[in-house]
């Protein structure tokens, strides 16, 4: 009896643990005009079912732990994250004058920003062999620089669902661009970012120009980098209530627009 017993609560708990979530980061690489891009796809394996795939363009830093724990945070058994890599294996900045210097050369370069973030999309897709990904269900979302990535990503035409901004630049080099949008696209900014706030009126007469699903949100009492929790600097602070309500805008325009809804 006590050995039947023993085997029971084994069993209980080994499909308990089979039952907890384990989030697999699985190195994805590609090479492009000679430079090594290293991404990495994040999303929990304890979830057979597919589901939506989204290119995630971090911060100025690129692709560290930070922002790895924020791909899982955001993944959960919803989405298949691919945390992208903008500037080559070999530039990871630790500071923000390196960050600076990393971010510099895309920004003075947009078609070069398109065409990464681009091929970032279909190493995405190309995942989907191995993955749990819905090719149907594709978007991206991007934080400070990686708004500005995303946004261009949208720019450039690219079919997909959805593009979410999080604090994210909003100037571009060509406005005509966005006669091309087919994306559905969410931008949310804080009030009182004064990096991208000057550049508010711009961007929506340049939304209004094109034929996109295009909402533009401004949230009270917030500076830049707000989803940022290790940022706390004046003018660049993490804010929990900016975060956590942006995150459910986010989930919300994803699922109307993986859904075809309002």
């Amino acid at each position: 009896m006590r050995i039947a017993r023993l085997c029971c609560v084994l069993l209980l708990s080994g499909l308990a643990c089979a039952a907890q979530a384990k989030m697999v980061h699985k190195p994805v690489a590609w090479t492009q005009d000679g430079t090594t891009f290293h991404s990495v796809l994040v999303y929990d394996d304890a979830v057979a079912a597919k589901r939506p795939g989204l290119v995630m363009v971090p911060n100025w830093y690129g692709v560290n732990d930070l922002a790895l724990k924020k791909a899982e945070g955001i993944a959960g058994k919803d989405y298949v994250i691919l945390v992208t890599d903008m500037y080559g294996e070999k530039v990871r900045p630790t500071s923000d004058e390196q960050a600076m210097a990393a971010v510099k050369p895309l920004y003075g370069d947009r078609a070069l920003m398109r065409k990464r973030v681009n091929t970032a999309l279909d190493q995405l897709k190309a995942q989907a062999k191995d993955a749990p990904i819905d090719l149907g269900k594709l978007a991206a979302i991007g934080f400070c620089f990686g708004g500005s990535a995303v946004l261009d990503l949208a720019r450039s035409g690219a079919d997909i669902a959805a593009v979410v901004s999080f604090h994210g630049g909003l100037q571009t080099d060509d406005p005509s661009l966005a006669a091309q949008i087919k994306a559905r696209v969410l931008v949310m900014n804080g009030a009182d970012d004064k990096g991208t706030m000057p550049d508010a009126d711009k961007f929506m007469d340049e939304m209004r120009g094109s034929k996109a699903d295009w909402q533009f949100v401004v949230l009270g009492n917030a500076v830049h980098c707000f989803t940022e929790t290790d940022q706390h600097k004046q003018g660049c602070a993490y804010d929990e209530r900016a975060a956590q309500r942006s995150y459910r805008l986010m989930r919300d325009w994803l699922h109307g627009a993986f859904s075809g809804t309002p």
